[in-house]
This record gives structure tokens, sequence and C-alpha cells, in this order.
């Protein structure tokens, strides 16, 4: 019987491509994917909300969200993915499902979704303007503030979005957690839409 060899490999490997992108100038957009980070997917049981929260709390110092929005703890980020269920995403898989599943036991079901979405970070002055012909949500900072996220759809690709802190330079940042499956696809889309600002394309091996 043959021995396979399967490689861990990020689901944008043969379509990124770093450097310069599209209008030249100074670029008005920077796309930078996220390569190794963990995350695991906390939903709770039926009837098991409140519990759930309250194991949250104790696990991680802060409340998770309850509405479309992001929170920032010591080591991780969660972020809101639906009723009664948050997303928690961390640098190199600090968190994983074995490590979450003691203090959840019996108020939430984990799930591993390390290896099944791609995570990209837009950033530049642009970015929103970019972002804005892909997507219904008002991204203008007076409405989509720093730490606001939303379950929605780019290009009818269902994504996970939200705005990361500012950049030194005071420019937004946005995230997308995006199905492996759909990541090539809706990548060929953003580089479209960023084309006209001109962009910068990079990946980075750990979270900002």
């Amino acid at each position: 019987m043959a021995d396979f060899s399967w490689d861990i490999r990020s689901p944008l490997d043969r379509a990124l491509t770093s450097g310069p992108y599209g209008a030249q100038g100074e670029a008005g957009v920077s796309l930078t994917e996220i390569r190794d980070f963990g995350l695991v997917q906390v939903m709770a049981r039926r009837g098991k909300a409140g519990e759930m929260a309250k194991a949250a709390k104790a696990q991680f110092g802060v409340a998770a969200p309850e509405t479309p929005k992001a929170v920032d703890t010591a080591d991780a980020t969660l972020i809101w993915s639906g009723p009664d269920q948050f997303l928690v995403l961390s640098k190199g898989g600090k968190h994983t499902m074995e490590s979450l599943a003691p203090a959840f036991a019996g108020s939430a079901s984990l799930s591993d979704q390390s290896h099944a979405r791609a995570l990209i970070s837009v950033s530049g002055e642009k970015a929103c303007a970019m972002l804005a012909k892909l997507s219904s949500i008002d991204l203008h900072p007076d409405v989509f503030a720093v730490g606001a996220a939303a379950a929605t759809s780019m290009d009818h690709t269902s994504v996970t979005l939200w705005r990361g802190k500012d950049r030194a330079d005071r420019q937004s940042v946005f995230n997308l957690l995006v199905f492996a499956t759909f990541a090539e696809s809706l990548w060929h889309t953003i580089l479209d839409s960023a084309a006209e600002y001109g962009a910068t394309i990079g990946h980075s091996e750990e979270l900002a």
C-alpha cells in the first residue's frame, strides 16, 4: 500500500502572489492572509446559553459577545457568529478543542474550524471603499466601529467580518473569515475590486 503524506497548505497557496497589484503609485489597500491561527466555534446547547456565557467569562476573563461584535481577550479574540455562538480565534492555535472542552462541558458544543477557514486582513485608506463594492453593510466608522462584527456575504460568499484595531497610521483594519473552499474565488474578486486603488499583497504567520 502506498504511503501518503498530507501537507497542510493554505487555501490561497496558488492564488496569493506577494507584491504590488493594480494601479501604480501609493497603494490604497493592503491585503494580508493570516496563516498560523487556531479557530474554534463554540455553540450553546439547547437551553444552555446562560451556562455557556458563564463558562466563557470564567475561561477568558471577559463576556463572550452576545451581539455582532468582536472582543479581545489576553490571548484570543471572541467573535460573534450567530445567536448563542461565537468563534475563538487565537495565535498559533493556543486555544484548541481539547483545551476548551473542560470549560464548556455540558453547556456548549465545540467545532474546530482552524483548517476550514481562510483569514484575510484588509486595511488602508481605500479599504472601506473597496469592501463597499462587495458588501451591503455600511462600513463607515460612525456605524461600523472598532469591534463591530457581522455574519454576512460578499459576492454571494458567506463570511464573518469584523473591524479590528486601527493601524498605527489610523487606517481602518477589516478581517474576513471565509470557508476554505470559497477562499480562492473570493480572493480574486477582492483583487479585482482593489485594482483601481492599487494594493500591496502579502501573508503573515501571526495575528496582529
